[in-house]
């Protein structure tokens, strides 16, 4: 086993769980003395080409002084790391540094011949470059024989700037370790592939056991078992229990087994369905028997059985669903997956569904079926000890099966990984649509740096999702509207919105709803009360046709035979028209007009037809039973389609010519303290913005009346008179602040009034700054979380920001097209651009000011906050008052590091 953590002497964060390209996974960690025996019996499994290749030559076995050479490091200037599964060695990478000092270190690796082609190479070079970094190693050097072609891809792969060269008949090659764009493409397109196919493992096995099928009818295991049967599942069934009396042969109809390593074949995925307590005993039994992926749906684990839970099985290399899962389903005809208590597999659908709660999973899944649709494939992760929704994301994104994807989560655990991998899915096609439980309670925990006032967690991260292009519903019926929509129709090319129907009242409804939404309604088109659907279809027809209409809204309500009597061929009339026939009218009339021009989304808003929501969801129509819910849903998709346009051409990170890096980082590292944080003097931090071009006005003590006269005489009137006491910044409405002094009379009685007022001037602390241009006073505050990265917010200082909660936030780094997307999405903004008659102030300066300070804590970790208040948006220029800046030790940035798993 590995040291533990009071044992090793390596920073902890040096170990890492891994998904393998092949979906399996791996433990990171450094080599110590205790893994000789290890290093030896991994070394005796490689083979003599391997050998050759990383010894250049014939290298049957490690002598006694290399296994002492490789097993002990001071992990500064050498240090070995090897990936593990059940303790034994698969690969193994270590680097030298060339000369004490020295930023450049040798690297060299080995890799099991039986584990070759699963990336381990290519994930052990992003762990072993993350720990050469932190040691101040800049760049690696290898020497490769030509014939290695497998490691030199590995190197020549990885994204780094590197050099080549042929030396003694071996490549030499030179990696800058500096990350890249390049080299973050190539990790997080690594990851992605890798964790898409652990999930994909899960949901496609070739075989399925379930342990904890009972002997008779009833309970999760036998339930389980049935439904598996039921759904017609593909691939190989076995049932397990571990109390089967001798010679029984077959359970439920499937081979019966005592446990998994019993049954003597390959088993993919297994169903754990014993209580907790029994959980530990049947993990370990699959391990041993080379199981891929575990459900666990027993729930009651403590947070220490859990994550007891989850290393077991990491270091057999299975991936965990649960505990406390529902289970997995996979409507693919190929695979016909139903591991879970539900009774039946949906129909096949566009529609992918994650959940941490079983009972709101049921519920959706419920709906979809009642209104129609069908599903692609669901998963209920209960607690999320390990698989997640990130792996789900990552599955979908590349699942051409899955057109939407529905989350219900009760936390985000890395919202910084999940908006960047929501934002890619939907960007490539998939909208993401998330209904956060307990998002107003709490449910997502600060991090980190202190958040600044104005800004909370849950305002942060709803404003990150939106920005990574999530939908947010507010409810799981919200969550099934807008999931039916996307998934069985195109996105809408605009607004504009025709409104046909039967009834007048219920085309005003869905009229003025769409006004509410934001949307841009047609006056309604009645078709009368006895409308059938051939008249729908007509209607329909000509309102797809119009170049004017964007989305069609159809209305019905029971005002008629017509539209409400199911056909009735016993009917002494005949049969009547009715919603069996409505539905594949509409669906004739989408399907013509999609061959004469561009697809437009039809949803349907009905009264009192419940029955008419599955036929129509069968024909690919969304129905909803009121107008206003058909139009929210519309409205959802109208704004993720402008977001999808935006998404298309996000913008430039601009380059400033003036900016002077080198200066802001020596200041940085002098002033930065070992913990916590700490804030810069005046004078250091009007140094820290100037770098960056962001010029704050400099002030001057006046502690009495004579210095205020002699720093005005100094500064140039007209002056400001101010206090910097703690307990008076920012209040205006105390009266601490004096502007627009433009004589030394003024400004002592400015001084006298003050200080009688408020307080003596050694409580008030009085300045004197020259008086900037005026205009609409805002804030502009950058924050660090670990978490969730780094941060700009802006707002209108004032009431606006500190009592209306109107402040903006942008996840940097941030493009010109994020700053004037900022600056515009208050809803104070028409302060900015001329409201009531006032000119505009100039919002470009503004835009620029944002930019310059994204870029400054972009580039400098250390920078925990940057609080600019006030900043004067004048007609021309915008000037910070006013600035606080915060420094620490940097935080990490886990998302921008190697690839891991959440650690348990």
């Amino acid at each position: 086993m590995a040291p533990t953590p009071a044992e090793h002497p390596y920073p902890a964060h040096w170990e890492a769980d891994v998904v393998l390209r092949d979906g399996g996974t791996a433990h990171i960690r450094p080599i110590t003395p205790a893994d000789a025996d290890r290093l030896v019996s991994f070394y005796e499994r490689v083979s003599d080409e391997s050998k050759y290749y990383r010894f250049f030559a014939p290298y049957p076995r490690l002598s006694d002084r290399d296994v002492h050479r490789f097993t002990h490091h001071d992990y500064v200037d050498r240090v070995g790391l090897a990936a593990t599964v059940r303790g034994r060695f698969l690969a193994t990478v270590r680097y030298d540094r060339v000369a004490p000092g020295s930023d450049v270190a040798e690297v060299a690796f080995l890799v099991e011949d039986a584990h070759q082609g699963r990336g381990l190479g290519s994930v052990l070079l992003e762990h072993v470059t993350a720990v050469a970094r932190e040691r101040g190693v800049r760049r690696f050097e290898a020497e490769v024989l030509p014939a290695n072609g497998k490691m030199i891809k590995v190197f020549t792969d990885a994204g780094y700037s590197q050099r080549r060269s042929w030396e003694d008949g071996a490549v030499r090659l030179t990696l800058d370790l500096a990350p890249t764009a390049e080299s973050l493409a190539v990790m997080r397109a690594r990851e992605q592939r890798a964790e898409a196919r652990s999930v994909q493992r899960l949901l496609a096995p070739r075989s399925v056991a379930v342990v904890g099928a009972g002997r008779r009818p009833g309970g999760a295991g036998r339930r389980v078992l049935a439904a598996l049967l039921a759904a017609g599942f593909t691939g190989r069934l076995h049932a397990v229990n571990a109390t089967l009396p001798p010679g029984t042969e077959r359970l439920g109809g499937v081979p019966a087994h005592p446990s998994v390593r019993a049954i003597g074949e390959p088993v993919d995925l297994v169903v754990v369905a014993v209580p907790a307590g029994r959980v530990p005993g049947v993990v370990t039994d699959c391990g041993e028997a080379g199981v891929q992926g575990l459900v666990v749906l027993a729930a009651g684990h403590s947070t220490q059985e859990q994550r007891a839970l989850v290393r077991t099985a990491r270091e057999y290399g299975m991936r965990v669903v649960g505990p406390d899962a529902f289970g997995l389903l996979n409507t693919d005809p190929a695979v016909r997956l139903n591991a879970s208590p539900a009774p039946a597999l949906p129909p096949a659908g566009r529609t992918g569904l994650f959940t941490q709660s079983a009972a709101i999973g049921m519920a959706v899944l419920a709906e979809l079926e009642r209104r129609g649709a069908g599903l692609s494939t669901f998963v209920s992760a209960g607690n999320r000890a390990d698989v997640s929704g990130n792996d789900l994301l990552q599955y979908w994104d590349e699942d051409p099966a899955t057109g939407v994807a529905l989350m219900y989560l009760e936390s985000i655990g890395n919202p910084r990984k999940f908006t960047r991998l929501a934002r890619r899915t939907a960007a490539s096609g998939t909208p993401v649509v998330v209904v956060r439980g307990g998002r107003h309670s709490g449910g997502v925990p600060p991090h980190g740096h202190d958040v600044p006032q104005g800004v909370t967690p849950e305002a942060t991260v709803s404003d990150l999702l939106r920005q990574a292009g999530v939908i947010e519903a507010d409810t799981a019926t919200e969550l099934v509207d807008t999931g039916l929509l996307l998934a069985q129709q195109p996105l809408p090319a605009g607004a504009r919105t025709a409104v046909i129907g039967n009834a007048e009242a219920l085309g005003l409804v869905a009229y003025d709803a769409c006004r509410a939404q934001g949307l841009t309604p047609l006056p309604p088109r009645g078709l009368g009360a006895a409308a059938g659907p051939d008249a729908y279809g007509a209607a329909l027809a000509a309102a797809l046709a119009d170049p004017g209409t964007d989305a069609v809204v159809v209305t019905a309500v029971p005002a008629g035979a017509a539209a409400v009597v199911a056909e009735d061929p016993d009917s002494p009339d005949g049969p009547a028209p009715g919603p069996g026939r409505l539905a594949p009218a509409l669906r004739a009339a989408l399907d013509a007009a999609a061959d004469t021009g561009p697809r437009k989304p039809v949803l349907v808003a009905h009264l009192g037809l419940d029955a008419l929501a599955a036929d129509l969801g069968g024909h690919g129509i969304p129905a909803y039973p009121s107008a206003e819910r058909a139009v929210q849903a519309l409205a959802r998709a109208v704004r993720h389609a402008e977001w999808r346009a935006r998404a298309a051409d996000p913008g430039r990170v601009p380059v400033f010519d003036d900016v002077d890096e080198a200066a802001a980082a020596r200041l940085l590292a002098a002033a930065a303290p070992a913990s916590g944080t700490a804030a810069l003097g005046q004078e250091a931090t009007g140094r820290l913005l100037a770098a960056y071009g962001i010029h704050v006005p400099p002030t001057a003590p006046a502690p009495t009346p004579d210095a205020a006269a002699e720093a005005a005489a100094r500064l140039g009137y007209p002056v400001a008179l101010k206090t910097t006491a703690p307990h008076l910044r920012h209040r205006a409405d105390l009266g601490g602040t004096r502007l627009d002094l433009a004589t030394e009379d003024e400004l002592r009685r400015a001084h006298a009034e003050l200080t009688g007022r408020l307080g003596d001037a050694a409580r008030l602390r009085p300045v004197v700054q020259r008086m900037a241009p005026r205009g609409v006073d805002t804030v502009v505050r950058a924050t660090v979380d670990p978490g969730i990265g780094a941060v700009l917010s802006f707002g209108l200082a004032g009431p606006a920001s500190e009592l209306l909660g109107d402040v903006g936030h942008r996840l940097l780094p941030v493009s010109d097209r994020d700053a004037a997307g900022l600056v515009r999405s208050l809803r104070a903004a028409p302060m900015l651009f001329g409201w009531r008659g006032a000119g505009p102030v100039d919002t470009a300066a503004l835009e620029q000011l944002l930019l310059r300070l994204g870029r400054l804590v972009e580039d400098h970790p250390a920078i925990a906050s940057v609080d600019l208040e006030p900043v004067a948006v004048a007609r021309e220029g915008a000037t910070p008052l006013g600035a606080t800046v915060r420094v620490a030790p940097p935080p990490p940035r886990p998302d921008l590091g190697p690839r891991r798993l959440r650690a348990y």
